[in-house]
């Protein structure tokens, strides 16, 4: 019975209904302390002194250690995937409200966070900037002096900051020619469109756990999306060896992003360095705030089009608010910038996309990499020139979506990109084409002050490219088999489909398949577990050590009956010979024939690693910028109060091209989940700042969906138009949702009310000023006229 493509429960979740799943929050160590971090109140200054002396005289209390101290450790001071910029405790200048300037370490975690109050820090205050234009400017205050390239990733490695500025990294792209282009339009549009930066807020917090073991080995528990980078970079900051470092992560309560690269394990393994106990860091909700943030954006977009239809030019230059600190940033700068122009058929655009320091919480991944802020400018400018020319929005995208063959703004030939279906699942789904007709004709569907209309919206994205994952698959004794992966399950489910994979090739049953968590010692590198990448790249590394194991068999059972490998298969646990029956020998059986004792293992291996042509640095041309693609589109019916501006969702649908979906209950979980977490970056989420200090970080001021905020109506639509490449033709899943939903609902509100919000999210006091601005449009026009 096949394994792929059907909806296996998941083999986590009676330990997570019951208790019994693992988390680092949970852990306790024997004579395990605690520490707790004393964070700077300005937004950007030099350390004139800190004094612990206080705090050092707290009962419990085993240690205070400052940036000053660990500059007399033979450590590196700074961390990052991009840029070495991150300090592991700030010693000389602060860059933001919430930078780390000195650690407790204490009996329990109340004694650390008591003490934390009795250190005083002075600074001598510099001039801070936050607007992401205004630093983006010559002669801004300058976050960073020096910027240090990390050159942790093959896609990173040629980072080239500007000295001297707060840009740093300034990605380009060109295509076609555009002033031919603009010249050629008939019209030409132009629009502003901003997002704020908002948080991930995953249900399990920051944590980690670090002890040195008797060998002098770092032995690191967190909860991380990428246990083998924690391992490499932490061995750079401590000076040791990578086998000098064994990081584990069991389950994980979401991540989303904020728990990619290091982010407090370099601070926590310093600190077990120093008092030669395991230590422990947990993050309160409120220091989760200023630890990561999504990018907000500036998007300036313009936009040439012809009378029949055609866009013709397209010019992007896109601002990314990256904080105090690079992060991944100028990953996203790149890979998303290179997206901005949409994912349409356009023969001349030119992309300018700048990754940005301010003296703002540091940005970095945030579920969908940067494209669901992307894809609500050229979205909803999509609609506004549809509605400008008098055209059907969704017909009008249908004339350029891109599709198989076409090339990409990039450069790259489309493969296994399903655009063209998605338009006409969302059309279906709402019934798009008589909703439209029927307002063209005059049609309202009002309810005393409240309106209803639809909206769509679509988005592209391209996969993390280049990079690695290694998978070691144990086919055991008695037929059972164990999974040796990095991927981390957070809550996505890919314990279950990574069995599935494995399953599949060696012919069982899922129930005798194991997934081992990732352990460094044990556990195969893997680039991270984000990006949409893990079915695909990790997917394929188990699918391949699978068929090694495979491929022994067969050659052990081939030689034995002296028939050709081509005529065998694994099926219901046994290998079976076309056309001979009756020699089908058990994997039992044939691993007992194999070593000749009811005992051994077979051992299967393989990295996957993907094939990429670094883009030019002028043009960012590249035939093989990304391994694959992968569209998602969101359509929804909302309900608008003109007279309070509240938006409520009636029904929503994301559609999503995952080539094939390995566990359709699971695609569809993902596909919900990420379309409900846009719902309140679109209506409500946002972080708000006052001269640098983060005014909501908090559960009670900043506001996330609650069920009464989900849609009355929720549909998902998996649409499979298989990647070569991809293990059984599957692709990703876990971000296709959040493209569309900000610019659907969006084109809704326009549809309804005329109303126009260039900026997210659609709160009730932005959207009734709008309609307000609209009715007064509307009254002056009558006025004329009369």
């Amino acid at each position: 019975m096949p394994v792929i493509g059907q909806s296996h429960r998941r083999i986590e979740s009676k330990g997570k209904i019951t208790g019994q799943a693992e988390y680092v929050m949970n852990m306790e160590l024997p004579g395990m302390l605690h520490i707790k971090v004393l964070r700077s109140t300005v937004p950007h200054g030099r350390i004139k002194s800190i004094d612990t002396s206080a705090a050092e005289q707290i009962p419990g209390v085993i240690k205070v250690v400052t940036g000053a101290d660990l500059q007399n450790m033979d450590i590196h001071m700074h961390y990052g995937p991009a840029f070495r910029d991150q300090p592991v405790l700030a010693f000389d200048k602060v860059c933001y409200i919430g930078d780390p300037v000195a650690a407790v370490i204490a009996e329990t975690a109340a004694i650390a966070a008591d003490a934390v109050n009795y250190i005083n820090a002075d600074y001598e205050e510099l001039e801070p900037v936050f607007d992401v234009l205004e630093a983006a400017k010559e002669g801004a205050p300058i976050v960073h002096e020096v910027i240090r390239p990390a050159g942790s990733f093959a896609d990173l490695k040629n980072l080239l900051p500007k000295e001297g500025s707060n840009v740093c990294l300034h990605y380009k792209l060109r295509h076609g020619d555009l002033e031919k282009g603009f010249a050629e339009a008939d019209h030409i549009f132009e629009d502003t469109f901003r997002t704020p930066a908002a948080v991930h807020l995953p249900m399990e917090q920051h944590v980690a756990v670090a002890q040195l073991d008797s060998n002098g080995r770092m032995n690191i528990w967190t909860a991380n999306q990428s246990p083998s980078f924690i391992r490499s970079e932490v061995a750079y900051v401590l000076k040791k060896p990578e086998s000098q470092i064994r990081v584990r992560v069991p389950y994980l309560g979401g991540g989303f992003g904020t728990k990619l690269y290091v982010k407090i394990e370099a601070l926590v393994a310093v600190l077990a360095l120093i008092v030669k106990k395991p230590v422990k860091l947990a993050l309160a909700m409120e220091e989760v705030f200023i630890t990561l943030t999504k990018h907000a954006t500036v998007f300036k977009m313009r936009t040439g089009v012809t009378n029949d239809g055609r866009i013709v030019a397209r010019d992007c230059q896109v601002y990314w608010d990256t904080g105090a600190y690079a992060d991944i940033g100028p990953r996203i700068t790149q890979k998303s910038g290179f997206t901005a122009a949409g994912p349409y058929d356009i023969p001349n655009v030119s992309i300018d996309s700048y990754c940005v320091y301010t003296n703002n919480v540091p940005a970095g991944a945030f579920r969908g990499f940067g494209v669901p802020q992307l894809v609500w400018a050229y979205e909803s400018q999509m609609d506004i020139i549809a509605a400008k020319m008098g055209w059907d929005p969704l017909d009008f995208r249908r004339k350029q979506v891109l599709t198989e063959g076409k090339i990409h703004a990039t450069g790259q030939k489309m493969t296994s990109v399903g655009l063209d279906q998605i338009i006409e699942e969302l059309d279906r789904s709402i019934e798009w084409t008589a909703f439209y007709k029927e307002k063209q004709a005059g049609a309202i569907h009002r309810s005393g002050s409240k309106i209803r209309a639809k909206g769509t919206a679509i988005g592209l994205k391209a996969v993390l490219t280049p990079s690695i994952s290694g998978s070691i698959v144990n086919l055991f004794a008695d037929g059972s088999a164990s999974v040796f992966c990095s991927t981390v399950d957070m809550g996505q489910g890919s314990d279950t489909m990574m069995g599935q994979i494995a399953a599949e090739v060696l012919g069982l049953p899922l129930e005798k398949v194991t997934v081992v968590h990732p352990d460094t010692d044990v556990t195969p590198y893997d680039t991270i577990t984000a990006a949409s990448r893990s079915t695909f790249y990790m997917g394929n590394a188990i699918l391949k050590a699978a068929e090694d194991i495979r491929d022994q068999i067969f050659a052990h059972v081939s030689g034995k009956y002296d028939v050709s490998a081509e005529l065998l298969s694994l099926a219901d646990e046994k290998v079976h010979v076309a056309g001979r029956p009756e020699l089908a020998m058990t994997l039992k059986e044939a691993i007992k024939d194999i070593f000749h004792m009811p005992a051994g293992c077979i051992i299967g291996k393989y990295v996957f690693e993907s094939h990429y042509q670094s883009p030019d640095p002028e043009t960012g041309q590249s035939e093989d910028v990304a391994i694959f693609w992968f569209p998602g589109g969101t359509a929804v019916e909302i309900e608008v109060d003109t007279e309070t501006g509240k938006i409520d969702i009636l029904h929503m649908v994301s559609a999503g091209d995952v080539g094939k979906a390995i566990n359709p209950f699971q695609v569809h979980q993902q596909l919900y989940g990420a379309a409900v977490m846009q719902i309140g970056q679109a209506l409500f989420e946002e972080c708000r700042y006052d001269y640098g200090q983060m005014i909501n970080a908090n559960m009670a001021d900043y506001k996330v969906p609650t069920f009464k905020d989900l849609p009355g109506k929720s549909e998902t639509i998996i649409v499979e138009v298989p990647h070569p490449e991809g293990p059984f033709g599957a692709k990703g899943v876990g971000e296709t949702a959040s493209f569309g939903v900000q610019p659907a609902i969006a084109n809704a509100l326009y549809q309804a009310t005329g109303a126009r919000v260039n900026s997210m999210p659609l709160t009730p006091e932005k959207v009734l000023r709008a309609i307000r601005e609209v009715q007064q449009q509307r009254t002056s026009e009558l006025q004329q006229q009369i």
